[in-house]
């Protein structure tokens, strides 16, 4: 595939060029109006390819709760150990002394991300949440059998290898 720039007319009314123009002045210096209809075809691409069957993706799913409401607590905990091979992490912060929000990471074939989504979606006692997904770039999800669970894992520094906190071995 080409990186080289291709050059195309795009016709629309004149109040949708105003509000686009609006859009692109929001996202910054570094925006002109070619990137930013760059960054929403690629957002369109990559939604389209999130809704394929089988699709490998990545989803971040952001639920809030109120605690005190019967067991959600126990429940959410336990959709979460039923899915641990999809749910890569969760990270959980007290909104007030009754409300709570969490962010779920999940990883795994789209439908069964959307499917586990829904599930926490729909437990008593979360007021409401939002399910993002983007591709992982992988294509087709492939179950790779006992190494299913982490099989994306890898071995690598995170850290700069100058870091005083990594020192080089």
């Amino acid at each position: 595939m080409s990186r080289d720039l291709m050059r195309f007319s795009v016709a629309m009314p004149e109040d949708l060029l105003i509000r686009f123009d609006a859009l692109v002045a929001k996202r910054g210096l570094a925006k002109n109006r070619s990137e930013v209809i760059r960054d929403l075809v690629r957002d369109a691409l990559i939604e389209e390819e999130c809704s394929l069957p089988g699709e490998e993706v990545m989803g971040t799913l952001t639920i809030v709760f109120d605690h005190h409401t019967g067991d959600v607590r126990d429940k959410l905990d336990g959709i979460q150990h039923d899915y641990f091979e999809q749910i890569v992490t969760c990270m959980h912060v007290h909104l007030d002394a009754h409300t709570c929000m969490e962010v779920i990471i999940l990883r795994g074939e789209s439908a069964l991300v959307q499917s586990i989504a829904n599930i926490i979606l729909g437990t008593k006692g979360v007021t409401h949440g939002h399910l993002t997904m983007t591709t992982t770039g992988h294509g087709p999800y492939t179950n790779q059998g006992e190494k299913s669970a982490r099989a994306w894992a890898h071995e690598h520094p995170h850290a700069p290898a100058s870091s005083p906190l990594y020192p080089a071995h």
